[in-house]
């Protein structure tokens, strides 16, 4: 197996990055007492640091921390259906505004470990200042020319940070990009030119009429031991 497909799909099979977030329901929170709003103040560290934490959320961040931290009024507990409909999965939604909600997934029910954060609103960002929406060429300005898979498929948009200047962030970093939304229609060669499970140089010629931007973003926290 090629070795970037490899790589991918072992941490897309472990933390199951795939799951259908249409079937992902709302769990209803049992109260035995009042609920105390946590008097934080405003959450204004929104940098992500790969593998070690996004804002105040780390790799040790429980979901009770989660309520001392913002208040139990902003989150929502979920299941997440795993990939193909197998098997269920924990994780809290933190809802925020100003482009700052987030989704915890959780290693198991007990919420006391999280495995990755994703669904992470604009205003969370790189030390090197990338976050959803970047641009295409602002990435290859701060990655240098990268690979990434074509568009279409499951790992669709993913670079392939080990081509790139932030190969230390390999494992502890997933960044997917993808195409505007009428890119297929205005522009139907660039666009077919690359789809598929292939690798694409980011300097190609053909993704520059796409309005390309980063569209998800997942850090891993506690990657599978496996």
């Amino acid at each position: 197996m090629n070795s970037h497909i490899k790589s991918i799909a072992t941490v897309a099979l472990a933390l199951l990055l795939t799951y259908s977030a249409k079937e992902a329901i709302a769990l209803p929170q049992k109260i035995d007492r009042p609920v105390t709003i946590a008097k934080s103040q405003p959450l204004t560290d929104t940098l992500i640091v790969p593998g070690e934490r996004v804002g105040p959320i780390t790799r040790t961040t429980t979901k009770q921390d989660l309520v001392k931290l913002f208040g139990a009024s902003r989150l929502v507990d979920k299941t997440i259906s795993g990939a193909e409909g197998i098997g269920s999965f924990a994780a809290t939604q933190l809802k925020l505004d100003q482009g700052r909600s987030l989704l915890v997934v959780w290693s198991d029910k007990t919420r006391t470990k999280p495995l990755d954060v994703r669904n992470l609103g604009s205003a969370w960002k790189t030390r090197e200042g990338i976050g959803v929406g970047t641009s295409l060429s602002e990435l290859r300005k701060k990655l240098g020319n990268f690979k990434l898979y074509g568009l279409g498929w499951d790992y669709g948009g993913t670079i392939l940070l080990d081509s790139s200047k932030l190969s230390r962030y390999q494992g502890k970093l997933i960044l997917r990009v993808d195409a505007a939304s009428n890119a297929s229609e205005k522009f139907p060669n660039d666009y077919q030119a690359v789809l598929g499970d292939g690798t694409f140089s980011s300097s190609n010629p053909h993704w520059k009429p796409l309005g390309v931007r980063l569209t998800e973003i997942i850090v891993v926290l506690n990657p599978s031991q496996e």
